[in-house]
C-alpha cells in the first residue's frame, strides 16, 4: 500500500494532493475489504447466530427491545415478563420458535392480536405462566403449542382450530373442565398426534377429538364416564392414559375400546372398576389395571386381547375365586403378570406357557405344590414375598420344573428351611424375613450361577450353618446375614464374594483368619454388633486389596481398623 501511494503522489500535478483521511473507523483502509457493522442484540441477552435471540434466565421484567428483525429462534424462558407488546412482536414476522415458559404472563398481558403479525410461527411455549384463557387467535402455522401449568378454565375455536401442521398440545396442568372445550376445538387440526388434557377438571371424555392422535393423556381428572362413540375415530390412537379417574364399570362399554385397532398401551389404574373392561382391542400390548376394585377376571373379557405382554392387576381385591383356571388362557404371549395386594391364597392355575414374571407378593400364599407353577417353564422372575408360605407346605419339587428362574424372591414368609429343588439357573435369591434356623448345603448344591443371597432377619446362628454350605455358590457375590444371631464372622465364605452384610448380629470380635477365604471382598457392614476398639485383629484385613467399605458404627466402641496400604487410600469406613 505505501508504494501504491507514493507513486500516486508522483504523478500528480503541483497543488493537487489528494486530502487523506486516516484511521477513520467508518471507512475501510485502502487495499482491505469491508467489515459487516456488529448485529445489534439487547442488553444482556447474547445471540449465537444471526436469527437466534436468548434473553432466558436473566429475571428480567420488560420485554426486549432491540430484537433484529431476522429472528427466528427467540428464548425468552424464565424470567419475570408480565405481558407480551403487540409492537414489539409485530416486526418479528420472521419468527418460528417463541419461548415464554417460566414467567407470569396473564391473559390480560396477551392481547388477542399478540401473535397475528408471526405467520412463520411453529413451536409456542407458554408453559408455568399465569394465562386464565387460553388464546384466541394462533397462527396456521403452528406446529407446538405448550400452555401446560397456567390456569386456563377456557380454550377457543380458533386456538388450536384450523391449524393443518399441529402436531403436539399440551394443555395439562391447568382448570379446563369440559365445558371450556369447545365440540369444534380441534376442527381443521387434522394432524395432531399428541393431546395433553392431564390433571385438568373434565368429568367426561371430551368429543370430537381429532382423528389423527397417537398419544392422548386425561390422567389425574374426574372422569367418569367415556360416552359412546368418543373414540370411535381415533384408529390412530397407540396411547392411552386414564389413570386417576372416576372411572367405573357402567361408564365403559363394549365399544369404548373395540375401534382402537392401533392401541398398544391403556392405563386404567386408580379407578373404581369392578371387572376388566370388555372389547379390548388384539394390539393391545400392555394393560394397566392397578388400584381398582376388581373382583373378578373373565376368559371372555381378555379373549380379543390376544397379543397382551404386560397384565397388571396389583392393589385389587382379587381372590382365588376371582381368577379361575384358564381365565389368563387367551393371552398366550403374556410375559409379565403383576399380582401382588390382592387377597390370592395360592398361585392361579392355568398361567400362560410363556409368562417370564409372576409378581405376587402381599397376598395370602400359604401352599406351594408340585404342579402350581409346573405349566410355566420359561418363567425368569418369582416373586412371593410377604405371602403366608411355610416350610411343611412348600413341595419339595415346587420350584424344580423352572429351568429358566433367575431371580425368587420368598422375603417375609414363615419359612423355617431352605426351600428344595431350587433351579440351578437362579441368580438372585431372597429369603430375608423368615424364621430361618439353619443352613444346609444341600438345598444350595448346584446353584453355581447365583450372584446374591439375602438372609437377613432370620435366627441363623454360626454352629446352625453346615460344613460345605457356601462350598458351591462359586459365583456368589453379594451376601447378607444381616440381623441374625451370629456370634462370629461364618468361616469358609465363598471366594468370589465382594459385599458381605453381617451388621445387627452379635459379632465381638473378627480373628485373623476370618476374611482369607475372601480376597475379592469390596465391601463389609459390621456396624451395631458387639465390637469394642480391639475386637477386629490387626491381620484380619491382610490381602483384601478391593476393600473400600468397612462399616463399623454403632458399635459399644469406637473400632480400630487396620488396612494394607493398597486399600487404605480409597476406604470410607464408617465409625472406625
Amino acid at each position: 500500500m505505501q508504494l501504491s501511494l507514493l507513486l500516486l503522489l508522483l504523478l500528480l500535478p503541483p497543488g493537487h494532493l489528494p486530502t487523506l483521511v486516516l484511521e477513520d473507523p467508518t471507512f475501510p483502509h485502502l487495499g482491505e475489504s469491508s467489515q459487516p457493522p456488529p448485529r445489534a442484540c439487547p442488553w444482556r441477552c447474547s445471540c449465537p447466530q444471526v436469527d437466534t435471540v436468548d434473553c432466558a434466565n436473566l429475571d428480567l421484567q420488560v420485554f426486549p427491545n432491540n430484537i433484529t428483525k431476522a429472528a427466528r429462534y427467540l428464548k425468552l424462558q424464565n424470567n419475570q415478563l408480565q405481558e407480551l407488546p403487540y409492537n414489539e412482536l409485530s416486526r418479528l414476522s420472521g419468527l418460528q420458535t417463541l419461548d415464554l415458559h417460566g414467567n407470569l404472563i396473564s391473559s390480560e398481558g396477551l392481547p388477542d392480536e399478540a401473535f397475528e403479525s408471526l405467520p412463520q410461527l411453529q413451536y409456542l411455549y407458554v408453559a408455568h405462566n399465569k394465562l386464565s384463557m387460553a388464546p384466541q387467535f394462533l397462527p396456521r402455522s403452528l406446529r407446538v403449542a405448550d400452555l401446560a401449568a397456567n390456569h386456563v378454565m377456557e380454550i377457543f375455536p380458533l386456538t388450536f382450530g384450523e391449524k393443518p401442521a399441529l402436531r403436539s398440545v399440551y394443555l395439562h396442568n391447568n382448570q379446563l373442565s369440559n365445558a371450556g372445550l369447545p365440540p369444534d376445538a380441534f376442527q381443521g387440526s387434522e394432524a395432531v398426534t399428541t393431546l395433553s388434557l392431564s390433571s385438568n377438571r373434565l368429568t367426561y371424555l371430551p368429543p370430537s377429538l381429532p382423528a389423527s392422535l397417537e398419544r392422548l393423556h386425561l390422567q389425574n381428572n374426574l372422569i367418569s364416564k367415556v360416552p359412546r362413540g368418543a373414540l370411535s375415530r381415533q384408529t390412530h390412537l397407540r396411547e392411552l392414559y386414564l389413570q386417576h379417574n372416576l372411572l367405573t364399570d357402567s361408564g365403559l362399554d363394549a365399544t369404548t375400546f373395540s375401534k382402537l385397532r392401533s392401541l398398544e398401551y391403556l392405563d386404567l389404574s386408580y379407578n373404581l372398576l369392578t371387572t376388566v373392561p370388555a372389547g379390548l382391542p388384539r394390539t393391545l400390548a400392555v394393560l394397566h389395571l392397578g388400584r381398582n376394585r376388581i373382583r373378578q377376571v373373565e376368559m371372555e373379557q381378555l379373549r380379543g386381547a390376544r397379543g397382551l405382554r404386560y397384565l397388571l392387576l396389583q392393589h385389587n381385591e382379587l381372590g382365588t375365586s376371582g381368577l379361575p383356571a384358564r381365565a389368563l388362557r387367551p393371552l398366550r404371549d403374556l410375559h409379565t403378570l403383576h399380582l401382588y395386594s390382592n387377597r390370592l391364597d395360592r398361585v392361579p392355575r392355568g398361567l400362560p406357557r410363556r409368562l417370564q414374571a409372576l409378581v405376587m407378593l402381599h397376598n395370602r400364599v400359604a401352599t406351594l405344590d408340585a404342579r402350581d407353577l409346573a405349566a410355566t417353564p420359561d418363567l425368569a422372575e418369582l416373586n412371593l414375598a410377604y405371602n403366608r408360605l411355610v416350610s411343611a407346605r412348600v413341595h419339595r419339587r415346587a420350584f424344580c420344573r423352572l429351568r429358566a428362574l433367575q431371580s425368587l424372591d420368598l422375603t417375609g414368609n414363615q419359612l423355617t428351611r431352605l426351600p428344595t429343588g431350587l433351579p440351578t439357573s437362579l441368580r438372585v435369591l431372597r429369603l430375608q424375613r423368615n424364621q430361618l434356623r439353619a443352613l444346609e448345603p444341600e438345598p444350595l448344591a448346584g446353584l453355581d450361577q447365583l450372584r446374591e443371597l439375602g438372609l437377613a432377619h432370620n435366627r441363623l446362628r454360626v454352629g446352625d450353618i453346615g460344613p460345605g454350605t457356601w462350598h458351591q455358590l462359586q459365583e456368589l457375590k453379594v451376601l447378607d446375614l444381616s440381623h441374625n444371631e451370629l456370634s462370629f464372622v461364618p468361616p469358609d465364605l465363598p471366594e468370589a464374594l465382594e459385599e458381605l452384610h453381617l451388621q445387627g448380629n452379635r459379632i465381638s470380635h473378627v480373628g485373623p483368619e476370618a476374611f482369607l477365604s475372601t480376597p475379592h471382598l469390596r465391601a463389609l457392614f459390621l456396624r451395631a454388633n458387639k465390637l469394642h476398639m480391639t475386637s477386629i485383629s490387626a491381620e484380619a484385613f491382610l490381602g483384601l486389596t478391593h476393600l473400600r467399605v468397612v462399616d463399623t458404627a454403632d458399635n459399644p466402641e469406637q473400632v480400630l481398623v487396620t488396612l494394607p496400604p493398597s486399600a487404605s487410600q480409597q476406604l470410607r469406613a464408617g465409625g472406625s
